[in-house]
């Protein structure tokens, strides 16, 4: 809003934040405000000298956040009772992540586990991988072969293209369904502006980065082309990573933690084991990624908006480190264990309608087809024969999502989805001298598998009395799965097919209070529901040397029932404060355990007798903990920020400790800021987590830990951004400052050492 300081006129700005001021007489000095912002006064000559280009400095303590993913729509964030953390194009500009899984690490209230350098598994209140949801654009990118370990699909999403992330913390069943048991990371890439006026638009952004621990050479370049009712925009970006180096400083107890000493490298089709000149440099982990993306949109007048999106992600082979490190007991290694290249295909329509329907104020229609391409290549050392399991999955989806507000007090949301995967499996052993090819077993059914399911939801929305507002919602999924397996002989299958079926009814109820502006309280009920996918039921593979995972049909859905109470506090604009805490009660849980298979608990796979496990329903277990953040504005130009998140969960039965409930986490940064420069001083930091609290899958891995478990670190960074002038910003960082050797929770590799960071992006 823009007013002259009598407050006789005013004018708010558009979407894109232009304004006519020819509505004020000359020589009126202007006061602008927006509730995110700072409250900016200028005068005539200011605003000329400017250019007519007003830039506003953004609150530290925001007192009206609008976020999206807790309902599908905008909201205001004072009126949802999930704890969301929101990832902005600023922090993303500003912290520079190498990959989205970075960009949602960066924020100190998501763990994410790497079991190589082109990986990142976020885990969110006890749950990761096939447990949580990704959803891109509003499109869930989980699909049948998301598996229960650790998931690196969300690398596929290009950090600079986002327009921002959101976090929702928490079961997102009602929404979104099954796979939402820990939470939803909901990720906005950037869309067209359109021209304000009759003339073409043209904007454009290139930068580069280059990071020192892995040698990281990363390009982008978007550019935006509109016209009022027509826009285009791309984005390309490239990059290169070499082999990871990890930081010098080890603890005193462990001199030798984590050093690689050697490495496999094929010379003369032999397997040579090759002398490592630097321990810390962890070989090999280096890859390649390009990502693209172009949308249109088209928007003929103000009640209809549409876009078309495609997205393509690629990368090289990635090798999987963590199994390259291990040894068995005689010494034997992996002559080769890689991803071959991961690649994500997506065209989405989106039409999103403003109208006036007794049912339908807003009404979103997004149609999408993604294509999905992963493989598993391994070879034993100084053996001529690569197996490779290649996995294709097509998956279209369609999501109706309406908005209606009958009026201030009364607010509905409800849809409708449907979602349909196959899934091609293939395998074959090469022979690397020869090339001769021979069938090999697949991870899936090999004659193909048929996972779909159809939902319909509502939340309802009333403010009952002032300054109370309840939300309660309810959702009805059904999930399918049939599958084919064509050739038995390899494991002698006691089933040609498998075939499951199973609906569910979710609901939620919460309660919001608000006694005055500055302090909010809220309590929220809810369930949650995972039906098991492909990746559950169906799979053989060797989740590591001497264990491999078999077929489960007879495996259930699991069910949360969830509490969660949240309060927040803000002093004066200067200090705000949110603290959650949450209980979650797992029924029918999955989870990895020892099995049998044709009545036996072992058998020969890939060449080696391993122990024979099985995803399988647990019973009951429980997660519950607490998160605390906070925000600081000493100054204008000083301010401070931090969180801190505190998980536990065991089966209920047994005690036995849950695979990815995390040690204690968080971050503590300090930020100053001018107009033109922005500099941060953080540290982030991880609790320890004993080798008796390990899950039985981690204490499986030893060689990913210590003997005391998982240690405690904590590092120092700084990072700083200057803008040279309107066209040229530079941004640089030194992470790791003092070169600690580190290693995430249940991650195959070590963090990176002292990382120098520099980019530069140019705005035209």
């Amino acid at each position: 809003m823009i007013t002259d300081l009598q407050k006789n006129q005013y004018v708010l700005t558009d979407e894109n934040g232009i304004f006519n001021i020819r509505i004020f007489p000359e020589n009126t000095t202007l006061e602008i405000k927006h509730p995110s912002y700072e409250t900016l006064i200028l005068s005539p000559p200011a605003i000329k000298e400017a250019k007519y280009v007003i830039r506003m400095r953004e609150k530290v303590i925001n007192m009206s956040e609008i976020v999206i993913a807790a309902g599908k729509w905008e909201q205001d964030k004072n009126e949802i009772a999930h704890e969301v953390v929101e990832v902005s194009p600023r922090d993303i500009n500003f912290r520079n992540p190498q990959t989205a899984a970075d960009a949602l690490s960066g924020s100190g209230q998501v763990f994410v586990q790497k079991s190589q350098l082109g990986g990142g598994s976020p885990i969110i209140r006890g749950f990761s991988a096939n447990s949580v949801l990704i959803v891109v654009d509003g499109v869930r990118m989980n699909n049948a072969i998301f598996r229960s370990g650790n998931l690196q699909n969300i690398i596929n999403i290009d950090p600079n293209a986002l327009e921002g992330a959101e976090v929702v913390f928490g079961p997102g069943s009602v929404l979104y369904g099954s796979d939402a048991l820990g939470g939803v990371m909901d990720f906005h890439t950037k869309s067209p502006k359109l021209s304000s006026d009759q003339n073409m638009l043209m904007q454009g952004e290139a930068m580069t980065r280059y990071s020192s621990a892995n040698n990281e050479n990363t390009v982008n370049l978007q550019l935006n082309l509109a016209s009022q009712f027509f826009g285009s925009y791309t984005s390309m970006s490239f990059s290169s990573f070499g082999d990871l180096r990890a930081g010098n400083r080890r603890p005193d107890k462990y001199p030798d933690l984590f050093k690689n000493f050697d490495y496999v490298d094929r010379i003369d089709n032999r397997d040579t084991i090759l002398v490592n000149d630097n321990p810390n440099v962890q070989i090999p982990t280096a890859y390649e990624q390009v990502n693209i993306m172009q949308k249109f949109r088209f928007r003929p007048f103000d009640e209809i908006d549409m876009s078309y999106t495609f997205h393509y992600s690629n990368t090289s082979d990635i090798p999987r480190y963590d199994r390259l490190i291990e040894r068995e007991e005689d010494g034997s290694r992996d002559g080769a264990w890689y991803y071959g290249p991961q690649k994500w295909v997506m065209h989405q329509f989106k039409s999103i309608a403003y109208t006036d329907y007794s049912l339908m104020d807003q009404s979103k229609f997004i149609l999408a087809y993604q294509r999905f391409e992963e493989s598993r290549n391994t070879r034993v050392f100084q053996s001529d024969n690569l197996t490779s399991r290649l996995e294709k999955v097509d998956v279209v989806s369609m999501n109706w999502d309406i908005e209606k507000a009958f009026d201030e007090e009364n607010e509905l949301f409800y849809g409708f989805e449907l979602l349909y995967n196959y899934v091609g499996s293939s395998a074959t052993r090469t022979n690397l001298v020869t090339e001769e090819q021979t069938a090999a077993s697949t991870r899936y059914p090999d004659g193909g598998t048929y996972y779909y399911s159809a939902a319909a939801y509502f939340n309802y929305k009333w403010k009952f009395r002032p300054r109370w507002i309840m939300n309660y919602g309810a959702r009805y999924s059904y999930v399918g799965l049939l599958g084919y397996f064509d050739n038995t002989s390899f494991f002698e299958l006691p089933f040609d097919q498998l075939s499951l079926a199973n609906g569910s009814v979710n609901g939620s109820a919460s309660i919001i209070h608000q006694p005055v502006n500055d302090i909010k309280y809220s309590l929220m009920v809810s369930t949650g529901f995972r039906a098991p996918n492909l990746d559950d039921v169906g799979k053989v593979f060797d989740s590591e040397p001497g264990n491999v995972v078999v077929p489960n049909q007879d495996l259930k859905p699991e069910y949360s029932y969830n509490a969660e109470f949240g309060i927040s506090k803000t002093f004066e604009e200067k200090f705000k404060i949110e603290g959650t805490v949450f209980y979650s009660y797992l029924y029918n849980a999955m989870e990895r355990r020892n099995f049998t298979f044709n009545g036996s608990d072992s058998i020969v796979y890939d060449g080696v007798n391993s122990r024979v496990q099985a995803i399988v329903n647990i019973g009951q277990a429980y997660v519950y903990g607490a998160s605390m953040n906070f925000k600081a504005a000493f100054t204008p130009k000083w301010s401070a920020s931090g969180a801190v998140t505190y998980t536990f969960g065991e089966d209920a039965v047994s005690n036995i400790p849950l695979r990815h409930v995390t040690p204690v986490f968080g971050q503590l940064s300090v930020n100053y800021e001018t107009d033109k420069l922005q500099v941060e001083t953080f540290t982030q930091f991880n609790g320890p987590l004993p080798f008796d609290r390990l899950a039985p899958s981690e204490q499986n891995k030893p060689f990913l830990y210590t003997p005391d478990g998982a240690l405690a670190w904590i590092t120092l960074n700084i990072r700083g951004a200057y803008k040279i002038n309107d066209n040229l910003e530079v941004n640089g960082a030194v992470e790791n400052i003092l070169d600690q050797h580190y290693r995430p929770y249940s991650s195959g590799l070590s963090a990176p050492g002292r990382n120098f960071i520099l980019s530069a992006r140019v705005i035209f």
